[in-house]
C-alpha cells in the first residue's frame, strides 16, 4: 500500500488548471499546423493561422487561450494499491482548482445553483469522475471545459436496429447543428453503449485522448476516419467560416450496452481542447 497526502494532489491540480488554460498539448498543436498546410479555404487558412498566433501568444504572455476557461473537468485513475491521507479527496481536488484558478487569474465561470445563477467567486465544484485501476499510482487529467462547445453537445438512445448508420447519422447531425457556435475546427469525442449517463462519461473522456491515437478496434478506428471525413465534407470550416476542416478528429469509445438499447453520446470541444494529465 502507498500513502498519499492529499495536499499533492492539490497541488498538482492547481499547476494543472494553470497548465491547461495556457498552453494547448502538443498533439492538438501538430494536428492545427498540419490543418493549416491542407485546408483548401483561403479565409479558412487565415483562421487557422490566427488561432496559432493566439496560441503562442498566450503561451509566451501567460494568458489564457480562451476566455472561456471552463469549468473544471477532472478524471482520477487511482490504483487500487493506494491510501490518501490528510483530508478528504473531493474537497483537495477543488481546494486544487481553487488555487489554479484564483493564480492564474482564470475567469471564474461557475455558479452555486443552475437557476438562481450565484457565481461560487473560485470556479468550485469542479466536476470530478474518479475510477479504480491497479497499481499503486494515480494519474490525474484535467480538462477545462467551455460551454460554448459543450451546449453543442448531445445524446441519442438509439434503437439496436438503427445500427452503425444510426450512429453516423447522429454524430453528423450533432455536428451539423451545432455549427459556428462550437468554434471550430473542433474534436468530437462520441461515446457508444453502456447507458444513457455511460456513454456521455465516454465521449467527454474521449475528448483527453490524443488527436493522433486512433482506436484499437479495427472498426471503430475505420468509423472514426469515415465520420472525420463526412465532418469536414460539411463546409462548416474554421471559425464556421467554410472551408475544409471543420473538425481535427473524431475519438470515439465503446462499452457493452443492453440488449434494448444503443446509447450514442457526442461531446464536442473547440479547437482549444484542453487538457493536462499527469501521474503521482
Amino acid at each position: 500500500m502507498r500513502t498519499i497526502q492529499v495536499a499533492e494532489v492539490t497541488q498538482n491540480i492547481a499547476q494543472m488548471c494553470i497548465e491547461a488554460n495556457h498552453f494547448l498539448s502538443q498533439d492538438m498543436r501538430n494536428a492545427m499546423k498540419a490543418a493549416a498546410g491542407t485546408e483548401k479555404s483561403p479565409l479558412g487558412r487565415q483562421v487557422l493561422g490566427q488561432l496559432q498566433e493566439n496560441m503562442d501568444i498566450a503561451g509566451t504572455d501567460r494568458i489564457p487561450i480562451c476566455q472561456d476557461t471552463g469549468m473544471a473537468v477532472v478524471f482520477l485513475d487511482i490504483g487500487q494499491e493506494v491510501h490518501f491521507e490528510g483530508g478528504l479527496l473531493e474537497e483537495a481536488v477543488n481546494e486544487g482548482v481553487r488555487q489554479g484558478y484564483r493564480e492564474g487569474y482564470l475567469r471564474k465561470s461557475v455558479v452555486k445553483d443552475p437557476i438562481r445563477r450565484e457565481n461560487t467567486g473560485d470556479n468550485t465544484p469542479a466536476v470530478i469522475h474518479a475510477r479504480m485501476v491497479a497499481g499503486d499510482k494515480v494519474t490525474i487529467t484535467v480538462a477545462p471545459k467551455g460551454f460554448g462547445s459543450e451546449n453543442m453537445s448531445r445524446v441519442f438512445m438509439l434503437k439496436p436496429a438503427d445500427g452503425i448508420e444510426g450512429v453516423k447519422e447522429a454524430v453528423l447531425r450533432a455536428v451539423q447543428e451545432a455549427g459556428p457556435n462550437a468554434c471550430p475546427p473542433m474534436v468530437v469525442g462520441v461515446g457508444i453503449g453502456g447507458t444513457f449517463e455511460k456513454c456521455a462519461l465516454m465521449a467527454k473522456r474521449a475528448l483527453a485522448r490524443p488527436v493522433d491515437q486512433r482506436s484499437d478496434i479495427p472498426y471503430v478506428r475505420e468509423l472514426e476516419q469515415e465520420l472525420l471525413q463526412g465532418i469536414n465534407c460539411s463546409g462548416i470550416g474554421p471559425g464556421g467560416l467554410g472551408g475544409s476542416t471543420t473538425a481535427l478528429a473524431v475519438n470515439i469509445d465503446t462499452y457493452p450496452t443492453h440488449i434494448a438499447g444503443l446509447p450514442v453520446a457526442v461531446n464536442i470541444c473547440c479547437h482549444v481542447n484542453r487538457h493536462a494529465v499527469r501521474e503521482i
